[in-house]
């Protein structure tokens, strides 16, 4: 079993190394659950809340505009028509529901899946437990260039919520921070690199 060093915020080893957990970063891992929950966590984060005006909505004078035979062109019968400036739009979007489910099950065979390959990548740094004591971004990033965790698309998971680690890095686009409830295969998937705080794996495990 492949062991990893837990390093210290400055990027030194802490001399602590985790055995990852085979039930939870060394399965099987199935494509298919990982597309399905991903399709299912984009679908759920769509409002749906578009709307146009049809033209029993629009506010215009329902007179009928000219007689119905003998104008020399085509029949109108009021302003609200799809064909006039102003007038009510022809099958446009309404209110919809996008949210769907998946089995639990399903769901976390991908969330697994996604962890296996997140471990198959090499892709997954352990850093010991650190607290901040005020939201510091430039101190944030010196963390995370300290541990080498990339520039591109980095994870952070934490055991629990801390809200200065969090403030610290809600300006940087190319790093997210979550807790370990949050944790899901999108979030997984898209991350280049993941960044688990020691502690976490151990939930994880429980959970598998």
């Amino acid at each position: 079993m492949e062991k990893l060093a837990v390093l210290k915020i400055d990027g030194t080893p802490s001399g602590k190394e985790i055995t990852l957990d085979q039930n939870v970063f060394g399965i099987e891992p199935n494509d298919h659950a990982i597309y399905l929950d991903v399709v299912q966590y984009l679908a759920n984060q769509r409002h749906g809340n578009s709307k146009t005006k049809d033209r029993s909505e629009v506010a215009h004078s329902t007179k009928k505009l000219g007689r119905q035979k003998g104008g020399g062109g085509a029949r109108h019968g009021s302003l609200k028509a799809n064909i006039f400036v102003g007038g009510g739009r022809v099958f446009g979007p309404v209110p919809r529901f996008y949210h769907n489910k998946l089995n639990k099950k399903v769901k976390k065979l991908a969330r697994l899946s996604a962890l296996t390959y997140k471990a198959q990548e090499n892709a997954i740094i352990f850093v010991e437990p650190f607290v901040m004591d005020a939201p510091k971004t430039k101190e944030f990033l010196g963390i995370m260039s300290a541990i080498k965790a990339g520039d591109r698309k980095v994870l952070l998971v934490l055991p629990k919520n801390s809200d200065n680690i969090y403030l610290s890095s809600r300006n940087l686009p190319e790093v997210k921070v979550i807790t370990v409830d949050e944790i899901n295969t999108y979030e997984i998937m898209n991350a280049n690199s993941l960044v688990l705080v020691d502690g976490v794996q151990d939930i994880l495990s429980e959970r598998a």
